[in-house]
């Protein structure tokens, strides 16, 4: 008698193909390159916010700072060439930087506004300090090593020639040429005389009382802005606390990236950081712009190809003009 016997097949395994696997690796591959562009967009949008805000916080200390002394804003250096310091130094205090305020001020041996040489004397005190809010994220000149801050006080529309003979933006210092309402003025800020000094910082601590020298209104005046590591030569120095170390060192009469960090090769005038005609201008990694803070507290991002003309007299803190054809 026949007996049947059932006996149960698993289906055979079937793998992928050579093509299927193809097919897959091209989809991803296609997810990815969508995916990385917009993860860049979030991260650089961050990345500006962060830079909003350091700018809004540095805005309101020196606001903070001037409300408790006498009125003047924070000195860009300090008188004629002596080691006290730049502006970042005198707002510590304002930005939760009491303690490193006072362990300098120990270390100097006496007030730092008035000890002569004091951040010299001090000098070891901030010696391989970073700021915690110095830096922008999107400049990666040295980030993580260098020992600048990213944010700029504002000289104006400061004359500003170059050692080399290049000086393409010099003649944007002379407003009346155009009818931007200001003289010419001493390079680079070089100067004691306030009556000189067109926006509101310069590296010799002119005396600028906030609001009272700036009549063109504080919502109109430029305070402090972003500039670059790879371009500016004085930033270089990574001593954000060094008056003569960049942290006053930037004029509007340079258009806004008139240079980026991979255009200064040094081989010639017009490629130097050492040519300050080009080098001290305000510029950022922002796609398009940078952001300033202007006197009143609020912060805006300024395309690049603002007018030159309303630039500068956003710049100039009284050149007795009309902006023009910028809108804030």
């Amino acid at each position: 008698m026949f007996r049947f016997r059932f006996r149960f097949r698993w289906p055979a395994a079937r793998g992928f193909t050579l093509i299927e696997l193809l097919v897959v690796i091209a989809i991803i591959a296609i997810l990815i390159a969508l995916l990385v562009p917009a993860v860049q967009k979030v991260r650089e949008a961050a990345a500006r916010l962060q830079c909003s805000n350091n700018l809004k916080q540095l805005a309101l200390a020196c606001q903070g700072y001037a409300d408790v002394n006498g009125k003047k804003l924070p000195p860009g250096g300090y008188y004629n060439w002596d080691e006290r310091g730049t502006w970042h130094v005198y707002i510590l205090p304002f930005m939760e930087q009491a303690p490193l305020f006072n362990t300098a001020t120990a270390a100097a041996g006496g007030p730092l506004a008035t000890t002569g040489n004091s951040v010299g004397r001090a000098w070891g005190v901030f010696s391989g300090k970073t700021l915690p809010y110095g830096r922008c994220p999107s400049d990666d000149w040295n980030q993580g090593t260098a020992t600048i801050s990213n944010y700029v006080g504002s000289l104006g529309s400061q004359c500003a020639t170059g050692p080399c003979g290049f000086n393409p933006n010099q003649q944007y210092c002379n407003g009346n040429a155009y009818g931007w309402g200001y003289s010419t003025s001493p390079d680079h800020g070089n100067t004691l005389t306030t009556g000189e000094l067109r926006g509101l910082f310069n590296r010799l601590g002119c005396s600028v009382y906030f609001p009272a020298s700036i009549p063109d209104g504080t919502s109109n005046t430029i305070m402090i802005g972003e500039a670059m590591g790879g371009v500016h030569d004085h930033l270089q120095n990574n001593a954000w606390w060094g008056y003569n170390l960049g942290s006053s060192h930037c004029t509007t009469i340079i258009p806004i990236n008139y240079r980026k960090p991979e255009d200064m090769t040094q081989a010639t005038c017009d490629r130097q950081t050492s040519n300050w005609n080009i080098s001290w201008g305000f510029g950022s990694r922002h796609t398009g712009g940078a952001n300033f803070a202007f006197a009143d507290g609020s912060v805006h991002f300024l395309q690049q190809s603002i007018d030159i003309g309303a630039y500068n007299k956003l710049g100039c803190r009284n050149d007795g003009q009309p902006v023009g054809n910028f809108d804030l």
